[in-house]
């Protein structure tokens, strides 16, 4: 019987190959019921474990990092087999978008709706082509189910068009007052070139927009500066990013975090080709010819190998749960 429960294990574990990280706008200090909620349906799936929640006050946002298989057939819903990690993503999307009010938001990090990202990321050699229709099948759930705009990129856009591009053309960039705060809900209407790829044409101001999208690997890296100039972090930041002149695969903006300090925000495309190490070393570098002093950077979430460990020991620690036959 032992060899039958860990061979068994072994078939749910194996087919282990998808990441997903939902970020949501919310100020973790006054939404405690709301954020109970979304955790809650985060757990849903004891097959798409829920491995990290990162809670940042300053930024109000709150990033949910779950693992699960791309195969068919663990899960049901509504008469439909459907993999594990599609149903707990989108349960926890539906508590926070009927949980969260985008108009009353406000916070240092930019944002386009409540429910603001949902990003796909292949595990363990997975194809990222295989990782895709997950991640549409997640956007076309959302905005069938939920009346909310979704928008694509990555491998799951059929141009393949990058996150920065698609949070760029939207306006995600542009903060709402000259204290570097975004604050309530953003225009109803899109551009006429950008329509949804799913969902309504019009955004409600309760929800906005959602963004989903597949990508290989990205780490978020952070570094605080010891200053409240936000014109010189933002110098700082175009220096740093790939998109400036600077390190290749690196991506930053400058944002106020907190009273006293503003944070280099890095997405870290290719760490092997910039590492934290070598973004920290260059941020020290530029923030000194500021005058500015750059403390230590931190990671936001669980590297790739912390994701595939920590899924593996949530699958095994189910082992004596599993039905015998």
């Amino acid at each position: 019987m032992a060899s039958f429960v860990t061979r068994t294990a072994w078939q749910r574990a194996l087919p282990l190959a998808c990441c997903c990280k939902i970020y949501v706008s919310v100020n973790p200090s006054s939404n405690a019921e709301a954020l109970e909620k979304i955790e809650a349906a985060a757990r849903s799936q004891p097959e798409a474990p829920l491995l990290h929640v990162f809670e940042d006050h300053e930024y109000s946002r709150v990033g949910y990092t779950l693992a699960g298989s791309l195969l068919q057939g663990f899960g049901r819903e509504s008469g439909r087999l459907l993999p594990p990690l599609q149903i707990a993503v989108t349960e926890a999307v539906e508590a926070a978008l009927e949980s969260l009010d985008f108009r009353q938001h406000c916070g240092s990090h930019p944002r386009l709706g409540a429910v603001d990202h949902i990003s796909l990321h292949p595990l363990g050699g997975v194809a990222l082509q295989d990782v895709a229709p997950t991640a549409r099948a997640i956007a076309q759930a959302i905005g069938s189910n939920f009346k909310v705009p979704v928008f694509l990129y990555g491998a799951a856009h059929a141009t393949g068009r990058p996150l920065d591009e698609l949070r760029r053309a939207l306006g995600y960039f542009k903060t709402t007052n000259e204290q570097g705060l975004w604050t309530g809900s953003s225009s109803s209407s899109f551009p006429s070139e950008m329509q949804p790829d799913f969902g309504p044409e019009m955004q409600t101001a309760k929800t906005g927009v959602v963004i989903v999208g597949a990508c290989p690997w990205i780490m978020n890296f952070n570094v605080p500066l010891l200053s409240q100039d936000l014109a010189a972090a933002r110098r700082i930041a175009r220096k740093l990013s790939f998109r400036g002149g600077g390190l290749p695969q690196v991506q930053a903006m400058a944002l106020r975090h907190g009273e006293t300090e503003i944070e280099i925000a890095c997405n870290l495309l290719d760490c092997r080709v910039s590492d934290p190490e070598l973004v920290q070393r260059e941020i020290v570098r530029l923030a000194a010819t500021e005058n500015i002093e750059a403390k230590q950077g931190y990671t936001t979430g669980f590297t790739e190998d912390e994701v595939l460990k920590a899924a593996w020991d949530k699958l095994s620690s189910s082992i004596h749960s599993f039905p015998n036959p």
